[in-house]
């Protein structure tokens, strides 16, 4: 489904909060699966975002603005 969405420009985002699974296989870890779709993704010729990009898409502090 993700490859869809990104298909027809929607954002996508993936994590162990989102699906166990990476492919038929229990997924071993969120960066397992970021690469998985990551490569998908890459391979449809489209753009991924940095984690700086998503964090101004998502409206989220960065490491330098947290008081912990």
């Amino acid at each position: 489904l993700i490859s869809i969405a990104a298909a027809m420009g929607g954002n996508v985002r993936v994590g162990l909060e989102d699906s166990l699974y990476d492919g038929r296989q229990l997924a071993k870890s969120n960066a397992d699966q970021v690469r998985r779709i990551r490569g998908i993704l890459e391979g449809l010729s489209l753009e991924v975002a940095t984690p700086a990009e998503a964090r101004d898409m998502l409206a989220l502090k960065g490491g330098d603005r947290v008081a912990f």
